[in-house]
């Protein structure tokens, strides 16, 4: 019998029409976004280590990353979407399963005299009661709260996703601000020794001075160093205070920076983390994970919204005791009873099923076209960290060369203003080129170490898949898989 009435109502539901309606957008495979073939490079390409940042071997930066993987509130932020997430799926599993409720009215009313009740009913005040349990199941014969279950289980997935995408991001922040405050660390250290350089040249040139060999013009110039000097002495301690801050925001902790000691960047070391663009990178990062399952879940509300062009069928049952006057409601005779199908289905909705396909449609064209661009971003990004990386380490080579050049040159300048034999411009072009080598050694020290740090979230910051499936399937019924 409900058999046949499914039929019947599937028959009637051609009425609402959902043809021509459709997404087009179609997911890149790997191929399609440049990545090398999987045996190229899959065996050579180790994934990069969940706990990467230890591989510099700074114990203050591991306690930092730790803190703040504990205590950001953008990480709580990311738990609580996971939350109601998982919620959702318990939500919409719960519509699959059959619901029981429970009825007691009591009730005292004046019938009316004019109406269906004949007298003495009518025109009399009645007690009444009514004391059921009613049931119903959902037949769901066309996959409908299957496909509800399903989108609630990908966005689950892909708030998972998120979240772990936002620890990867994280952990990289506040790597790369240590290094951006070792980085003004070594600039301070170089401009007190620029500092220190001019105070002795300065004295060098009273020496001459006294002694009748230079003029004041010289003295003036050396003099109007120290300024200078100090001056960017002042302004690299207002960047590291900066620095300081945005490591205390990033940990959730304030002042935490104040209690450590200032990084150096000749004692960080080089991470390990292989300079190619790996075949499997769209597996190793969370943010794509991310992408894909939403565009997963787009496709189940897709689904979703075309079985509401089918109609509802429903198995109803009730049983309790009704009767007028309390006295009577547990009395034999106040039973009663029910049981039967019951069928909805659309037949005229004024277009409101077609608007919400065709809604529904254009949500899951726009999640796949974002994770296309999520895809094509990532690997734009970890094909920008290889060739940093590679042309950093060709730039450090070249400017050793020229930093032992500079600091020569230097040296010869000193010594033949000293004896008498060069004048004081050649001292100072010398003085420049040096500096100018520092500052850049201290530069590129720093970027060579940022850009492994870049490299490595690039590539998944050591993020597995496995977990996501892990926790996703413990939080998913069976009929979503």
């Amino acid at each position: 019998m409900v058999l046949a009435a499914a039929a019947l109502a599937a028959a009637l539901a051609g009425c609402a029409d959902m043809a021509g309606i459709g997404s087009q957008a179609q997911m890149r495979d790997a191929a399609a976004v440049g990545l090398p073939a999987a045996d190229a490079t899959a065996a050579t390409a180790p994934a990069v280590d969940s706990q990467w940042w230890r591989g510099f071997g700074d114990a203050q930066l591991d306690g930092l990353i730790d803190t703040a993987l504990q205590g950001n509130p953008n990480l709580a932020v990311a738990s609580a979407r996971l939350a109601k997430a998982e919620a959702t799926i318990r939500a919409a599993r719960a519509a699959d399963m059959p619901q029981v409720k429970g009825d007691l009215n009591l009730n005292r009313s004046l019938y009316s005299e004019n109406y269906i009740y004949p007298s003495p009913l009518g025109g009399s005040i009645q007690n009444s009661g009514l004391l059921q349990i009613g049931g119903s199941w959902e037949l769901d014969f066309f996959g409908k709260n299957r496909a509800a279950i399903e989108a609630a289980v990908g966005n689950a997935r892909a708030a998972q996703a998120d979240a772990e995408a936002a620890r990867v991001l994280l952990a990289s922040n506040v790597a790369r601000s240590y290094v951006q405050w070792a980085r003004l660390e070594a600039q301070l250290t170089v401009a007190k020794r620029t500092l220190a350089q001019r105070d002795e040249t300065l004295r060098l040139v009273r020496d001459r001075v006294s002694a009748g060999l230079d003029t004041r013009l010289e003295l003036r110039q050396s003099e109007g160093g120290l300024p200078e000097a100090r001056q960017q002495i002042e302004a690299l301690n207002e960047q590291i205070g900066i620095a300081k801050h945005a490591l205390d925001a990033l940990v959730a902790k304030p002042n935490v920076a104040e209690t450590l000691t200032p990084p150096a960047l000749d004692t960080m070391k080089n991470i390990a983390v292989q300079p190619v663009l790996p075949a499997d990178l769209l597996g190793r990062r969370a943010d794509i994970a991310a992408a894909r399952w939403r565009a997963e879940a787009a496709s189940s509300d897709v689904d979703y919204a075309r079985k509401q062009f089918y109609p509802n069928v429903n198995l109803t049952a009730f049983v309790g005791v009704q009767s007028l006057g309390f006295g009577n409601l547990l009395k034999s005779g106040s039973e009663q009873w029910g049981v039967g199908p019951a069928v909805t289905l659309p037949i005229f909705e004024g277009g409101r099923l077609r608007a919400n396909l065709r809604g529904k449609a254009a949500d899951r064209d726009a999640a796949v076209e974002s994770y296309n661009a999520t895809v094509i971003d990532a690997v734009r990004d970890v094909a920008d960290q290889v060739t940093s990386i590679q042309s950093v380490a060709r730039q450090q080579a070249q400017q050793r060369e020229a930093q032992v050049a500079a600091e020569g040159a230097y040296e010869i300048a000193v010594q033949r203003y000293g004896a008498g034999l060069g004048n004081y411009l050649n001292v100072l072009t010398a003085e420049t080129n040096v500096l100018v080598q520092r500052r850049q050694a201290v530069e590129l020290a720093a970027r060579a170490l940022d850009t492994q740090v870049a490299l490595a979230r690039a590539l998944g910051g050591g993020w597995q898949p496995a977990d996501l499936q892990a926790t996703a399937s413990a939080a998913a019924p069976a009929t979503a898989h």
